[in-house]
């Protein structure tokens, strides 16, 4: 049974996050995009985590995860997964005094390494891996030049590539060769071009919770969808004050400092993968789609300053309406359905699907661009 999980989503309970982002709302969205399977989020927060109960079983049929994300003493984040909301009680009794609260923060910081955070979830019978491993910010490969690094003598169940990379990033990587790869979307809003924005097709024995997590743990990834991660703000070498990219070779030169005003250039996601790859032949990987939400799609080919004006919501809903959920606009029906709906976007998904695009990386803390056929997106 294929499957389209979202794992990583937060709560209003963590920074920066709409106060929409609630149960209800989220299965609705869910729907709308095409998910089966959507994490809870943040279930380390008591409140967060009672206002799942009554939700975890649903008329629309989408399976709960629990999960969270913690950040640890060095400030790389983690991903959990566990089959029951009560083993995210288990764990906050274990990691009591190790946070300023639970209550307070939907990501809580822990002060434990992530050896300790690690044997802890395992001790729970909960899975664990580093969440958006490449970034330049909070991840393992910001601070870490291995798991090993990272997580001592624990073992790893799944690597989250996050935004800034798809599979090819992490394929050429010795140490991962046997780790499953996830993409999810890390949400802080249920708006369409968020949630689900990078998801995972799970080929899974049965639609259920349990389900879900021996596909991951087992691999059973039928294809990841995600960014394109040229999008990414730091996918290149580049200056943090006038985004000047770089030759990995010139940041070195420069000693890490920009020539043209003194800021510092901080390094890319795609330098950092090359210099942990051993240059060898990748590692098979399940299929990457990389993916731009219709909203966007429609936007652009509409010439609007939003996707959310009227005309726009309108033939977006007009999809949803043809074709059941986003994902399979994007992702599985017939183009030439999708052109009888609208021309424009149907040549729009024909050029995303036939890699007819053509991409300025960003980099520094600047979003890169791109643009599909004739039309210019980003």
């Amino acid at each position: 049974m294929l499957v389209n999980v979202d794992l990583h989503i937060h709560s209003p309970y963590s920074m920066a996050v709409s106060g929409a982002m609630q149960p209800e709302r989220l299965l609705q969205a869910c729907e709308t995009k095409g998910l089966n399977v959507l994490g809870t989020g943040d279930a380390l927060q008591p409140d967060w985590q009672k206002g799942w109960e009554r939700f975890l079983e649903n008329e629309a049929g989408i399976v709960v995860v629990p999960t969270t994300e913690v950040e640890d003493q060095k400030r790389v984040h983690h991903l959990i997964l566990a089959e029951e909301l009560a083993q995210f009680d288990q764990l906050r009794e274990m990691l009591a005094g190790t946070t300023k609260s639970f209550t307070t923060s939907g990501r809580p910081h822990l002060y434990r390494s992530g050896e300790e955070i690690a044997q802890a979830v395992h001790d729970v019978g909960a899975m664990i891996g580093p969440a958006h491993a490449f970034t330049p910010w909070t991840a393992m490969y910001a601070y870490f030049d291995s798991i090993a690094g990272c997580y001592g003598d624990e073992t790893i169940d799944f690597l989250e590539l996050g935004l800034s990379a798809d599979s090819s990033y992490g394929a050429s990587i010795p140490e991962l060769a046997k780790i499953p790869f996830l993409t999810n979307s890390d949400a802080h809003s249920p708006q369409p071009e968020k949630i689900g924005r990078e998801f995972n097709r799970l080929n899974c024995g049965n639609l259920s919770i349990k389900g879900i997590l021996s596909a991951v743990n087992d691999g059973d990834i039928a294809m990841n969808a995600g960014f394109f991660p040229e999008e990414g703000k730091y996918n290149r070498t580049a200056c943090t004050r006038c985004f000047k990219q770089y030759s990995y070779e010139d940041a070195v030169k420069y000693k890490w400092r920009c020539p043209e005003d003194g800021g510092i250039i901080k390094k890319g996601v795609a330098d950092r993968a090359k210099e942990l790859s051993s240059g060898g032949s990748p590692t098979p990987r399940p299929p990457y789609f990389h993916i731009i939400s219709l909203g966007q799609i429609i936007q652009t080919t509409e010439g609007a300053s939003s996707p959310y004006t009227k005309r726009c919501h309108a033939l977006y809903m007009s999809f949803i309406a043809s074709f059941g959920d986003e994902i399979a606009v994007l992702i599985d029906a017939p183009v030439a359905e999708i052109r009888a709906v609208d021309h424009r976007v149907g040549d729009a998904i024909d050029a995303l699907r036939n890699n007819r695009v053509v991409l300025h990386p960003g980099g520094g803390g600047k979003y890169g661009t791109f643009s599909l056929g004739q039309v210019s997106l980003g």
